[in-house]
């Protein structure tokens, strides 16, 4: 049976009001179907607008965020109104270029306000590369019908197999891709629409304290009061667990029986319009 959610309508306003920051899955907690709505767009912008920190985390790859993080008018791709923007998990997030102690990838000064940078340095990045590919194509081996994520070449950092997204893999196959890949020693997690796995520390939690450290000279869990998690399925238990305020759009009922810990409230819609929904409730508090 599913832990019950409150309504999102329930969140007290003065909890609402001590809000200062937002961290937001991505796929099908910010964007529809793989796109990002005009609600949920003009929902990051209103909360950047009124002073906010927005930081997505996702275990989308890098390449995948490069345009959405700094915009891409070639392509018609609108930059989205964020601090930074952390990709694969937290082993790589695009984040503001005045950061200059942090690792930035040699050349990849971008100009455009946000620059490259990775939870682990380069050397052990080089050698979990090649473990990485190995596990995958071990899984490709031994579980019949799974995929590499079509998305693979924007990754750097962690590998991805497809289970509902372009292919369907049934349940028990999903539970084996996981428990391979834990045996190679990998982390291993489920999203909404790949199975991410890593090897190293990070996690959505550790880049939600990686984030703050770096743009705010602050520790998270010193303030964890003060800002909130959106997130929709089984990879986003570790932030439900740990944050106060933590919101689950209406679709995370996928994941009823798979998940043991679970938001604190839930948005009456699913995905971006479940997003747009909390970012009013967070703005109309101030507005109070």
């Amino acid at each position: 049976m599913p832990q019950p959610m409150l309504p999102l309508s329930s969140w007290p306003l003065a909890e609402r009001q001590r809000i200062i920051g937002v961290f937001t899955d991505i796929d099908d907690t910010l964007t529809t179907h793989q796109a990002i709505t005009p609600d949920a767009l003009q929902a990051l912008a209103d909360l950047k607008a009124a002073g906010l920190a927005v930081i997505p985390i996702t275990g989308r790859p890098v390449g995948w965020c490069e345009p959405h993080a700094l915009g891409d008018a070639a392509r018609g791709v609108p930059r989205w109104s964020v601090d930074a923007m952390v990709a694969e998990n937290g082993g790589v997030a695009f984040v503001p270029d005045s950061l200059k102690q942090i690792d930035l990838q040699p050349g990849y000064q971008l100009g455009k306000q946000l620059s490259k940078a990775y939870y682990a340095d380069a050397a052990s990045r080089s050698v979990n590369w090649l473990k990485m590919q190995q596990v995958a194509q071990r899984v490709l081996r031994e579980v019949p019908g799974a995929a590499i994520s079509r998305d693979a070449a924007g990754r750097e950092t962690d590998i991805a197999i497809d289970y509902a997204e372009h292919v369907l893999l049934p349940p028990d196959k999903v539970a084996q891709v996981v428990a391979l890949m834990q045996s190679e020693g990998m982390q291993a997690t489920v999203s909404s629409i790949h199975i991410n796995g890593w090897y190293g520390t990070h996690n959505k939690l550790e880049a939600a304290r990686w984030m703050v450290r770096l743009l705010f000279d602050c520790t998270l869990d010193n303030e964890l009061d003060h800002w909130v998690y959106v997130g929709d399925s089984t990879n986003d238990q570790l932030m439900f667990e740990h944050f106060p305020h933590s919101i689950g759009v209406a679709n995370i009922h996928r994941f009823d029986a798979q998940l043991l810990h679970w938001p604190r409230y839930e948005a009456p819609s699913e995905r971006g319009a479940g997003f747009a929904e909390v970012a009013r409730a967070i703005l109309e508090a101030r507005d109070a």
